[in-house]
């Protein structure tokens, strides 16, 4: 069974991602899970409001200003279900990406969640932070979706969908991707992108079918050996071509509410392309 005990949850106090912090509390219920809430503070939090003494702000009172954020927003569902969770406050200073790091370590997170861009973090927080996180630790990550943010803000997992390059990496990815669809009781799809079967020549570009079709028999092989390796059934689901545009398409196609991406921890297109599939995709992603 899939253990998730301890959520490390970076906020951008007093900007607070308010989806990602739906999202924890929905997984904290389902797992039972400890969130350990990190605010790192720098020049450009000071500059966002928040004391240069961090001290001064109790954990409640810092959970207290993220509800009362959420209720301006017209969102009145984010107290109710904080309620009953174990949450504490953990305290940082210096370079957000390096202190994420860090605290990761020290608080033997079980995952990372964070969003995939903010204010205080950086204005470029996808690209400076999240990918130095992203890159720079074992431990999965889950980026929220790179979207402009709704003043009312639901979360539920009814279909995920699970991308692997098929490598050294992917029975974890699978793993992780059918628990969580266990848990919410939600479908399961895998997805794997080939190399483009496109071929240019003197009349502009051409499918080559022999190609196309050893890549994708190949392709289908594997999967469904992962499959009965793993246990599972799942849809299938195989293109070709830009790793992140396939995605965002095979995510729309499977109405996909979180994208399981395996992203570690050597090389491979998924883990190349891990910073675009998170902006290309219109939901969450979960990179293990």
């Amino acid at each position: 069974m899939l253990n998730i005990n301890k959520i490390l949850l970076p906020v951008d106090f007093p900007h607070t991602s308010l989806p990602v912090v739906h999202q924890a509390a929905t997984l904290a219920h389902r797992f039972h899970s400890e969130i350990a809430m990190l605010h790192v503070a720098n020049l450009r939090s000071h500059a966002a409001g928040s004391p240069e003494d961090d001290s001064k702000i109790p954990g409640e009172d810092m959970l207290a200003e993220i509800i009362a954020e959420a209720e301006k927003n017209l969102d009145q569902s984010l107290g109710p279900e904080l309620d009953g969770l174990a949450i504490r406050r953990v305290l940082a200073k210096g370079d957000p990406a390096q202190a994420i790091l860090q605290a990761a370590q020290k608080e033997t997170a079980d995952l990372i969640m964070m969003p995939s861009r903010g204010y205080t973090f950086d204005q470029f927080l996808l690209g400076s932070v999240t990918a130095k996180v992203l890159y720079g630790t074992d431990c999965p990550v889950w980026t929220g979706a790179y979207l402009e943010e709704s003043s009312v803000l639901e979360f539920t997992i009814r279909n995920v969908l699970c991308a692997v390059d098929l490598g050294p990496r992917s029975h974890k990815t699978v793993f992780w991707a059918a628990q969580i669809a266990d848990k919410f009781g939600a479908r399961l799809a895998l997805a794997h992108v080939t190399t483009s079967v496109e071929v240019w020549g003197p009349g502009g570009a051409s499918v080559n079918p022999m190609f196309k079709e050893a890549l994708v028999g190949d392709a289908s092989q594997h999967l469904a050996e992962l499959q009965r390796d793993t246990g599972i059934k799942a849809d299938v689901f195989i293109g070709s071509g830009g790793v992140p545009q396939v995605l965002r398409q095979i995510a729309m196609q499977t109405k996909a509410d979180l994208l399981v991406n395996e992203c570690y921890p050597y090389g491979g297109n998924l883990r190349i392309h891990g910073y675009a599939i998170i902006c290309a995709v219109p939901i969450p992603v979960l990179s293990v």
